[in-house]
């Protein structure tokens, strides 16, 4: 018969034995960090993406941590600034128009993905934004594809249909926008003299930028810019903008009647059809083409980010790996963050999935999401350098200049004048 002694030591060495397992287990778990911005869009599609990575790596979990915008890119900023990587994050959100600062300014910083995960699936446009010497350092996330938003029933009320819209140019977009105010004595954009999206989207489009692929000033002598003010200046002295201030009152003009269309990104999609009233009178078109201009296209982009993995990333092989699984693969993923966010991702083999092919009653009946994933794979890539937000603001000194005639040469040299000062 077993002493009590003997079954004691025994129940203790089980008891040790389940603590030592334990510990082991808890010791293999790893906790990846996110940082982001937008619970509600960024952190949503993240959130998503952990559950997924979760069912088949239970021993991983994601922390998503949310800032807003503006005090994630100070805080990274600063901590990438003062060299200690303590309290980085393994992942980040970057904005698109921000990536070449930090990678060229931060050089080490963040890890090449070339050779990691398959970024060959992804839009080019996307993928070449955050190359540098050769390397990848983004997975692609959300786009900004532009598409002109429009009345479809004011512009069938003046005489015009879906495809009379498609293919087209500037100039004959002036043309209906004059003869609809003419019939109907409404306007058909709005447009912030304070913001410079539109010579972004007008220059992309051509597959140019405020700098060349080297980094220096390609402004005064770059015939896509003064196209893209050229026609600034046209829509203007045509009578058919109407000119608004900040996001609410940009938004606020079309989606009250104000106006009739505007040019935008894809995200823009949520707002208008947050007005349930207007459903079935709203249309989505290509937009439209520069005039005159060498490879011009009917397709652009606005906004969008990326995520970055942080090479002091102390999970950094684990987040790799989440990346690549999830965001670097998974079609069904991408299917769902577009029905349950509006998030029209970067993987072009998502375009095959029932989400994107389905129609929309909203905007008539048009498979809305298969456009713009169209689009998306026609948009020219850009190097945005490390000076876009400098060149916005010189853009925007020289708008009061544009919209009164100036000479469009004498407002490129200025606006490159002052970008040089800047950079310096």
């Amino acid at each position: 018969m077993t002493s009590f002694s003997t079954r004691l030591k025994r129940s203790l060495a089980i008891a040790l034995a389940g603590v030592s397992m334990f510990s082991v287990t808890s010791a293999s778990a790893l906790e990846i960090t996110v940082w982001c911005w937008d619970p509600n869009f960024n952190g949503a599609t993240m959130k998503l993406a952990a559950e997924k990575y979760a069912a088949e790596h239970p021993d991983v979990t994601v922390n998503i941590v949310d800032f807003a915008k503006a005090d994630l890119e100070t805080k990274l900023q600063a901590q990438l600034a003062s060299g200690t990587t303590d309290g980085l994050p393994d992942i980040v959100l970057i904005e698109d128009y921000g990536a070449q600062k930090y990678l060229q300014s931060f050089p080490g910083a963040f890890e090449p993905l070339s050779d990691k995960i398959d970024l060959s699936g992804f839009a080019p446009y996307k993928v070449e934004l955050a190359t540098l010497n050769g390397q990848g350092y983004s997975l692609p996330f959300d786009s900004g594809v532009t598409g002109l938003f429009y009345r479809s029933d004011i512009l069938e009320e003046a005489g015009y249909t879906a495809a009379d819209l498609e293919g087209i140019t500037w100039s004959r977009l002036i043309e209906i926008g004059k003869d609809i105010k003419e019939k109907t004595g409404q306007i058909l954009l709005p447009i912030d003299p304070n913001d410079a999206g539109i010579f972004r989207i007008l220059m992309q489009s051509a597959g140019s930028w405020y700098f060349n692929a080297d980094g220096s000033v390609n402004i005064a002598n770059n015939d896509v810019f003064k196209a893209a003010l050229h026609t600034y200046q046209d829509m203007v002295a045509a009578g058919i903008t109407k000119p608004v201030a900040g996001w609410t009152e940009y938004t606020g003009s079309f989606t009250s009647g104000d106006t009739l269309a505007t040019v935008t990104g894809v995200w823009m999609v949520g707002t208008i059809k947050a007005n349930a009233d207007q459903s079935g009178q709203w249309g989505i078109a290509p937009i439209p083409a520069l005039d005159g201009v060498e490879g011009a296209t009917n397709a652009s982009n606005l906004g969008g980010s990326s995520w970055y993995v942080m090479s002091s990333a102390p999970e950094k092989e684990a987040a790799v790996d989440f990346l690549s699984s999830v965001w670097g693969q998974d079609a069904d993923f991408y299917q769902e963050i577009l029905v349950n966010q509006g998030a029209l991702g970067s993987l072009l083999a998502a375009r095959e999935g029932e989400a994107y092919s389905a129609s929309d009653e909203f905007f008539g009946g048009a498979p809305v999401w298969q456009n713009f994933s169209t689009w998306l794979g026609q948009i020219p890539s850009v190097n945005y350098g490390i000076f876009t937000n400098e060149a916005d603001a010189a853009v925007v000194a020289q708008i009061p200049a544009l919209t009164s005639g100036g000479n469009v040469d004498e407002i490129a040299a200025a606006i490159e004048a002052q970008v040089n000062q800047q950079v310096q």
